[in-house]
């Protein structure tokens, strides 16, 4: 059975279409971060909320530049085998920069460097040290998978951001269709099991893709599979072909379906579930509502 929606090659619905970006605050980020020299998913891969992220004192930027060493079928950022070389003044920069901007909330992503030893993750963690020092700012990482490394994911949860985030972006049938063949359903779940296995303060976070023509009873088996490894916030959006390249969208799947998986997520026992069309993995209304969870008693999580 396919999700609820609408069909493959009708016209956009109007339930995703928003309005043109604007207001003060918004200005003075995106004036900020062009000023910089700082790429952002936001602008990377036209989020339809960018607007109100900026404009609510959120914002998201990508470490290790905008060349991605995998070629995900859904995914905007451009791709090479070897990226340039990392600049090694990027995190304090990137501190920096976020002082001045007086965020309140920042999401920290990048694209993947499996040319890197590493990955990347040393790069990451001193990023999270240089943020952690800014009062008031409370850190999310969106992090590769760094191929499912057990040290990669170590370094970055010594690091200690307030929440560790990886997408599954997709159900397990599927995989292998929209992801690049280095990132797997199982090795996802690994590294969101291990971080929250050997970090169990840090808060753990992925996101799926609707409308790329998953099964209801697939979307219910992968959100029941991020529950049995601990992850405890979940968003569910649309997804939306960037070009003639990338994976065609099966289905515009509706406002109420969507909000049918909120209810399920709930009652699997996910703290909080942001379900919608528009939702992305960065999603303004999820980090308001860690903020508010960060720094309070935590209390036990239900179970799937």
């Amino acid at each position: 059975m396919r999700a609820e929606g609408v069909p493959m090659g009708a016209k956009k619905p109007p339930w995703l279409r928003v309005g043109v970006p604007g207001g003060e605050r918004y200005r003075t980020v995106s004036e900020t971060l062009g000023r910089e020299k700082l790429h952002t998913v936001c602008q990377e891969a036209h989020c339809p909320n960018v607007a109100e992220c900026w404009g609510g004192g959120t914002a998201t930027v990508m470490l290790m530049g905008d060349t991605c060493t995998r070629g995900c079928r859904f995914c905007n950022v451009k791709t090479a085998a070897a990226p340039p070389p990392l600049d090694p003044d990027e995190p304090r920069h990137l501190a920096e920069m976020v002082g001045r901007l007086g965020l309140e909330y920042l999401v920290v992503t990048s694209v993947d460097r499996d040319d890197l030893p590493d990955g990347g993750a040393g790069h990451f963690a001193e990023a999270i040290r240089h943020l952690r020092a800014i009062p008031g700012l409370l850190v999310e990482v969106l992090t590769p998978d760094f191929r499912g490394d057990a040290e990669a994911v170590r370094t970055i949860g010594r690091a200690r951001p307030d929440v560790f985030a990886n997408n599954l972006e997709t159900v397990r049938r599927l995989t292998p269709v929209v992801r690049d063949a280095r990132a797997g359903y199982d090795q996802t779940l690994g590294v969101l099991d291990r971080m929250k296995r050997e970090f169990p303060s840090i808060f753990t976070k992925s996101s799926i893709m609707l409308g790329l023509g998953e099964t209801p009873e697939e979307v219910e088996e992968a959100m029941r599979d991020l529950r049995a490894v601990g992850v405890e916030i979940l968003t569910l959006g649309q997804y939306l072909r960037p070009s003639a390249w990338h994976l065609p969208v099966m289905e515009f799947v509706t406002p109420e379906r969507f909000e049918t998986f909120k209810g399920l997520g709930e009652r699997l026992g996910f703290r909080y579930v942001a379900s919608g069309p528009l939702v992305r993995s960065s999603y303004r209304a999820a980090e308001l509502f860690l903020r508010g969870e960060i720094g309070a008693p935590r209390r036990p999580a239900g179970g799937p």
